[in-house]
């Protein structure tokens, strides 16, 4: 897996069916269904194991995983 820059991994989790970012507390988050809440660190960049974190969190809120091939095809 790649690095990818923040704004391009917001673009992508929004094609998955998520809204935001919202701010609160620490990080902001990204809404799924107004009940479900993903924290996006503040950076600019996410390396592969940030990226990796949240993959498996998607995951969950989905509730279906989410494969690397799926997330560089988004």
């Amino acid at each position: 897996m790649k690095p990818c820059k923040r704004f391009e991994a917001i673009r992508k989790i929004r094609k998955l069916g998520l809204t935001g970012p919202v701010s609160g507390g620490k990080h902001q988050a990204m809404i799924y269904q107004d009940r479900c809440r993903l924290a996006i660190p503040s950076i600019k960049e996410y390396d592969a194991k940030q990226l990796k974190m949240l993959l498996s969190e998607l995951s969950l809120i989905l509730g279906r995983r989410i494969s690397d091939d799926v997330w560089n095809s988004l």
